[in-house]
């Protein structure tokens, strides 16, 4: 063995010379280690969690056929009229031949997947790690659970057919504007992306067509990425005709 040689240390793929070498293998630190867990919350292992949460939400969804994302407020309180709304809007989901999604939250989330479930539909929640959410909601039927919001949206855009975006704070603009840009950059098809409440997202779209365009900041074009309505029916009648085009 040359001198070079010896110098280096092989861990998998990695190769780690002079200062870099450690004085133990990786099979040494997991077999004869008894200390601390600190070694859960380390990179390499935060890697193998994330790939766990994908074959997870992917193994999970495989099977679900065209499906809805629907978006909004966990704090709208069930008298609220757009917990109604998003009740009758999931509801016309499944008679339109789809399965619900939403964040599997209380609020805009719960009602989806209550509308879903009372019609005998599929309802799905894509579950997110927080420390003031109240966990999964009674109505979904299957669920997953994610720690890491990057893997939990990439589910959301794999497995929807649309997107119907209810009133809602920054968690509902961040999923928003998620689909915008990928569908801007041709990175997804072009699919439904509606906004519920004209009142309330009003000021949003007049700060785009205004500010962000006269910027050139964006296109003409990309403004028809998005539809705005007032009632469920019309979210229901954007949602039908974008199915009758893809077929």
């Amino acid at each position: 063995m040359t001198a070079q040689n010896t110098d280096r240390h092989r861990k998998g793929p990695i190769t780690l010379r002079g200062s870099q070498r450690p004085t133990t293998t990786t099979d040494q630190h997991l077999l004869e280690e008894e200390g601390p867990g600190e070694w859960v919350h380390s990179d390499p292992w935060r890697v193998m969690r994330i790939q766990a949460e994908f074959v997870e939400g992917f193994g999970a969804l495989a099977e679900l056929g065209p499906a809805i994302s629907i978006f909004g407020s966990a704090r709208i309180a069930p008298d609220h009229p757009d917990y109604a709304k998003a009740e009758q809007i999931a509801r016309g989901v499944v008679d339109l031949g789809y399965a619900v999604i939403t964040g599997g939250g209380p609020g805009i989330m719960e009602a989806g997947n209550k509308g879903a479930k009372e019609c005998g539909g599929v309802s799905v929640g894509l579950g997110i790690e927080l420390p003031f959410e109240q966990g999964m909601n009674e109505y979904v039927d299957l669920g997953v659970d994610f720690r890491y919001f990057f893997a939990r949206k990439t589910v959301f855009v794999k497995y929807s057919s649309g997107f119907v975006v209810l009133p809602g704070g920054f968690g509902t603009f961040d999923e928003m504007f998620e689909a915008l840009c990928l569908m801007q950059t041709h990175k997804i098809r072009m699919f439904p992306l509606v906004l519920v409440g004209r009142a309330y997202w009003q000021g949003l779209l007049d700060w785009i067509r205004g500010t962000v365009l006269d910027h050139g900041l964006i296109s003409e074009k990309d403004l028809g990425l998005l539809r705005v309505v007032d009632t469920a029916d019309e979210a229901l009648d954007v949602l039908r005709d974008a199915a009758l085009r893809q077929r």
